[in-house]
């Protein structure tokens, strides 16, 4: 049984229409490279806070052009009503601008939000979310929707509902 829970976002409550291949192209210009493979190993491995900022800004400015495009992840948020009463956390990849204005516009709340201006790492988002709502891992389950997700849950031992 558990006692709180966590969510992830893209996927998972919301399905958000990002264009990821121009968001890369645009990443690529700012770190003057021909290619990236992964976005969020790629920002993981920067140092220069400035260069993250630019990156992030950009990133925001993909996620805030989509927010009347986002669609409700029916399963996701059918958890999301039936656990109303449980402390709860959100855990993504997205920016707080861009969380703050689709829980706005869906009207959901959440405890506390991790975002990726927190951490790049899945496990230690989940990890931080658990913490601030003051429960252990092991009461805590947390919903998302990719294997990465799931890998994390088992990393931290913390419980696992994958949403499809």
């Amino acid at each position: 049984m558990f006692k709180a829970i966590i969510f992830d976002l893209d996927g998972t409550l919301f399905d958000l229409p990002i264009n990821y291949s121009s968001l890369y192209e645009k990443v690529c210009e700012i770190l003057g490279v021909a290619e990236i493979r992964s976005l969020l190993n790629t920002v993981a491995q920067i140092e220069d806070t400035q260069v993250l900022r630019k990156i992030f800004d950009v990133w925001t400015s993909f996620e805030l052009d989509i927010i009347d495009k986002v669609t409700v992840h029916t399963e996701g948020m059918q958890l999301y009503s039936q656990h109303a009463k449980l402390p709860n956390a959100l855990v993504t990849m997205q920016g707080r601008e861009t969380v703050h204005r689709i829980c706005q516009k869906f009207s959901i709340q959440f405890d506390t939000a991790i975002t990726r201006e927190d951490s790049l790492n899945r496990a230690e988002q989940i990890k931080m979310a658990t913490s601030k709502l003051g429960f252990t891992l092991q009461d805590t389950l947390f919903i998302g929707n990719l294997d990465n997700d799931e890998n994390a849950a088992k990393q931290v031992k913390c419980q696992f509902l994958r949403v499809k």
